[in-house]
């Protein structure tokens, strides 16, 4: 168990820290100039902890101790990119064709963000595996 939550709140504090500085301070009022009156003015809390609470556990079991029974900081990030790919072209497709008004700059800028983002949060869970000499499950 000590590996799990040493691996989930390395990577979770990553990924918190990145997607933080992109939403808050990078992209956010790009992202409300793009979407307008869709964004709201206040996140709800709830959904976006579900989120994050749920996607690092992925992060984790997809590429974190993958990467490290490997002994590959490669094989880390880039299963965690690919995790983040996958579901944030997901989320961002599904918008680009569901939705009116959902930009397409704002689909394919957020899905590279979610690759990258997902991709260096994995290098850092598998940096705390491997410098804290936590066993991988």
């Amino acid at each position: 168990m000590k590996r799990f939550f040493s691996a989930y709140l390395s990577t979770l504090a990553a990924f918190l820290v990145l997607d933080g500085l992109w939403l808050g301070v990078l992209m956010g009022p790009t992202y409300r100039a793009w979407l307008g009156p869709l964004m709201l003015e206040t996140p709800v809390i709830f959904p976006a902890l579900l989120f994050y609470l749920i996607y690092i556990v992925g992060i984790v079991l997809i590429g974190v101790f993958p990467g490290a029974r490997a002994g590959s900081l490669k094989y880390a990030a880039g299963y965690s990119a690919l995790l983040g790919l996958m579901a944030y072209g997901t989320y961002d497709l599904t918008n680009w064709a569901t939705l009116q008004g959902w930009p397409s700059q704002l689909a394919l800028v957020d899905w590279a963000w979610g690759t990258f983002a997902s991709g260096v949060a994995g290098a850092v869970g598998y940096w705390a595996v491997r410098r804290f000499k936590v066993q991988a499950i």
